[in-house]
């Protein structure tokens, strides 16, 4: 009951920041103009960015199904596309996107999965996507940075931090056993200064934490090929998410900007609003987008661009992943029901 309640909180801040984020950004705007340029958009390439987005799941899903099955586990691929669905929308609606990894966890024991075969699962999948998304990130803004204003540069030196200090620690914590023993003893140092509750209880998680980790490293030696088609998977996976906006691009009509350019354009997008903890980002994702691409679509489609393009990329499949989130639920609270009966 705690932790529902929790997500509806958590899901209500999440409609609060959508509510003002289109506010701010819409309220200027004639509406009804702004619905007739949308109204011009050619459906088949909106159909194209939604299969791109198809896609970009079936990547995570394909990467997380090959390396359960490596460890023994018994699962499908739609099973594993339904946990991913399942791990974007508690992402989304939860503060730096904490909710989606235990969600996944918990369907997955559901299905009979073992915690330590999910958990190192998904530590690759996280340290394949973190790899391309900052490399993509850095090489972009090496060519596009004329794009970012001052204060869209901070953020993006914020983002780029952020992750790649969290890609370390990852790091640390798979391939050095001493490094990051000498980490957690550190960080329990600072721990002490600072009074907090259940130390011993936050010990033994680390502890818990690091022995995953260390496993991790030695299924990488083991299965090398595997983890090379891991972070293609993962490079294929990111271009599909960031082509979702030349899809956009195409559906308003707009000339002059290649593939290339507006993946790496969206690529700095996404480091950019990566560093917010917010919900899904919601906010600082539009109020990005809205600055880099008006370059792309000019001030008078650009709006109407925005809506599309979050649209395709975000707010749909959370609808999406709602649903599957919301009929996986009830399918497990039947199944408990069921199993309890039985019992009786």
């Amino acid at each position: 009951m705690d932790k529902t309640k929790k997500y509806i909180r958590n899901f209500l801040l999440f409609a609060f920041l959508v509510w003002l984020t289109f506010y701010i950004i819409l309220k200027d705007q004639d509406m009804g103009k702004l619905f007739e340029i949308i109204k011009t958009v050619q459906l088949p390439f909106v159909i194209a960015g939604i299969i791109c987005m198809l896609a970009y799941f079936f990547c995570e899903a394909l990467n997380m199904w090959r390396n359960l099955r490596e460890l023994g586990e018994k699962t499908t691929l739609l099973k594993c596309y339904k946990y991913t669905l399942i791990g974007f929308f508690y992402s989304s609606i939860t503060p730096a996107a904490t909710g989606g990894q235990p969600m996944q966890i918990y369907y997955m024991h559901r299905d009979g999965i073992k915690a330590a075969s999910s958990t190192l699962t998904l530590i690759l999948n996280l340290l394949s996507f973190q790899v391309m998304s900052i490399s993509m990130a850095l090489i972009s803004m090496i060519f596009f940075h004329e794009y970012l204003d001052t204060a869209l540069t901070v953020f993006f030196i914020i983002g780029i931090t952020l992750n790649s200090m969290a890609l370390s620690m990852l790091i640390i914590g798979i391939f050095s056993k001493k490094l990051s023993t000498a980490l957690v003893k550190i960080t329990i140092r600072i721990m002490r200064k600072f009074k907090i509750k259940n130390l011993k209880d936050k010990e033994k998680a680390i502890a818990g934490s690091l022995l995953k980790y260390h496993g991790s490293a030695k299924y990488i030696r083991a299965n090398k090929k595997i983890i090379v088609r891991q972070f293609i998977t993962a490079f294929i996976q990111q271009v599909l998410f960031y082509s979702v906006p030349f899809c956009v691009c195409k559906a308003f009509g707009i000339q002059g900007y290649n593939l290339v350019q507006v993946v790496s354009l969206q690529s700095i997008v996404y480091a950019t609003v990566s560093g917010i903890p917010s919900p899904g980002a919601v906010g600082v994702s539009e109020g990005a987008f809205v600055s880099i691409f008006s370059h792309v679509f000019g001030m008078e489609l650009i709006n109407g661009a925005m809506l599309l393009n979050r649209g395709i990329s975000f707010y749909l499949f959370v609808f999406v992943c709602a649903i599957v989130s919301i009929v996986s639920t009830f399918k497990a609270k039947k199944e408990d029901k069921t199993k309890t009966e039985g019992k009786e």
